[in-house]
C-alpha cells in the first residue's frame, strides 16, 4: 500500500513519548511546548533536540551533566599528600544510600582504588578483594547486593597521584560530591593545603570543564561559538546590525562563557573580588610556594544517568496534548 506523504511524520510524532518531553525540559530548563516541538523537528534525537533549543535561545545552557537521577555515594581515600582515589557506587533509593552497611561498603571500594592499578572498570572487577583475597572485587559487590536486597553498582572511579606537588580532596553533601584537586607545589604546608581545599569546594560549587582556558579544545569553542552565532541570528534585536558587530559580540560572549567553564577565570566563591587564579597566587605568595593547579576531578553521585519513570510523565503527556 502506498503511503500518502504525511505518514512518515506521523509516525515521527507518534514516537515521541511523554517521558521524552520531560527528559528534555529537566535537562534544558525549557517549556514542555518548546520541547515537544524540539524533539518533533528532530525526530525524536534527544542530543538534537537540546542543540536546537540552544540555537533557538530556550535552552541556556547543556545541563545533562548535572540532572542528579541515581542514588548512592562518592567516597575519597588518600594515601600521604600525593595520591588519592574517587569512586561512585549507585544504589536504587536514597534510604539504601544512608545504610550503614552500603556506606561502609564505598569506603572499602574507595580503598581498594587508591591501591589500584587497574585502567578500567573491568579490571578493577577483575582484582583480588583486599578486604578476602579470596575474591575479586565483582564478588564482593555480588555479596552486598544479596545481603542489601538492593542492585548496586560501582560505576565508575578514578586515581590521581602527584608528581611534583601534592593532592587535596574535598566531599559535599554527605558524599554526593567528591573533588580531588592535584597541584605542583614546591612547598606543602597547612596553608597551601587550605588554599587547595578551598579550590576543591570551588569546584564542587561552580562545576568547571577545564582548569584553563589554555585547556579549552578547539572543537569546543567552535561548537559554542556555533551554538551563540544561531542564538544571535534567531534575535530579531540583531536584523539590522552588521555582520563585523554580530562576529565581535559573538566573542564577547564566548569568552564570557570561558570564564564560567574554566577554574582559574572564575570569580573566587569567597571573595568575589578576585578570580580562582588571583586567590592561587596570593596563597603562593603567603607561603613562599611556586603553587599551580593542575588537574582537579569531580564526580556528583548519578550525573548523567537516567531517572526512573514516574507518574509525572501522565501530566505532561496531559498538558502537551501527547
Amino acid at each position: 500500500m502506498i503511503q500518502p506523504p504525511w505518514a512518515a511524520e506521523c509516525e515521527v510524532r507518534m514516537a515521541i513519548t511523554a517521558g521524552m518531553v520531560k527528559e528534555l525540559r529537566e535537562l534544558s530548563g525549557a517549556g514542555m511546548m518548546d520541547c515537544k516541538k524540539a524533539l518533533n523537528e528532530t525526530n525524536g534525537d534527544m542530543e538534537a533536540a537540546m542543540e536546537y533549543l540552544r540555537k533557538n535561545g530556550q535552552a541556556k545552557a547543556e545541563k545533562k551533566a548535572g540532572r542528579i537521577a541515581a542514588e548512592g555515594l562518592c567516597r575519597i581515600a588518600l594515601k600521604g599528600d600525593t595520591v588519592a582515589a574517587v569512586v561512585e557506587v549507585n544504589s536504587e533509593t536514597d534510604f539504601v544510600a544512608k545504610n550503614e552497611t552500603f556506606q561502609e561498603f564505598v569506603e572499602a571500594v574507595a580503598a581498594q582504588a587508591v591501591d589500584s592499578d587497574a585502567a578500567d572498570m573491568d579490571a578493577f572487577l577483575a582484582e583480588s578483594w583486599k578486604e578476602d583475597p579470596s575474591k575479586t572485587v565483582k564478588d564482593a559487590l555480588v555479596e552486598k547486593i544479596a545481603t542489601i536486597g538492593e542492585n548496586l553498582n560501582i560505576r565508575r572511579f578514578e586515581k590521581v597521584t602527584a608528581q611534583h606537588g601534592c593532592v587535596v580532596s574535598y566531599t559535599h553533601g554527605g558524599g554526593r560530591i567528591g573533588v580531588i584537586v592535584e597541584a605542583d607545589t614546591d612547598v606543602v604546608n597547612d596553608g597551601v593545603k587550605e588554599c587547595l581545599t578551598n579550590v576543591a569546594m570551588q569546584v564542587a560549587a561552580l562545576s568547571p570543564k577545564y582548569v584553563a582556558t589554555s585547556d579549552v579544545p578547539e572543537e569546543y569553542k567552535e561548537h559554542e561559538k556555533e551554538i551563540l552565532m544561531a542564538q544571535a541570528q534567531n534575535d530579531p534585536k540583531n536584523a539590522s546590525k552588521p555582520a563585523n558587530i554580530i562576529e565581535k559580540m559573538i566573542s564577547g560572549r564566548l569568552a564570557k562563557e570561558l570564564k564560567e567553564v574554566c577554574l582559574l577565570e572564575q570569580a573566587y566563591v569567597k571573595d568575589g573580588d578576585l578570580t580562582v587564579a588571583q586567590y592561587v597566587a596570593q596563597a603562593a605568595k603567603e607561603n613562599g610556594a611556586a603553587l599551580s593547579i593542575k588537574k582537579f576531578v569531580r564526580f556528583e553521585t548519578g550525573e548523567g544517568l537516567e531517572k526512573k519513570v514516574d507518574d509525572f510523565a501522565a501530566e505532561v503527556a496531559a498538558q502537551a496534548g501527547l
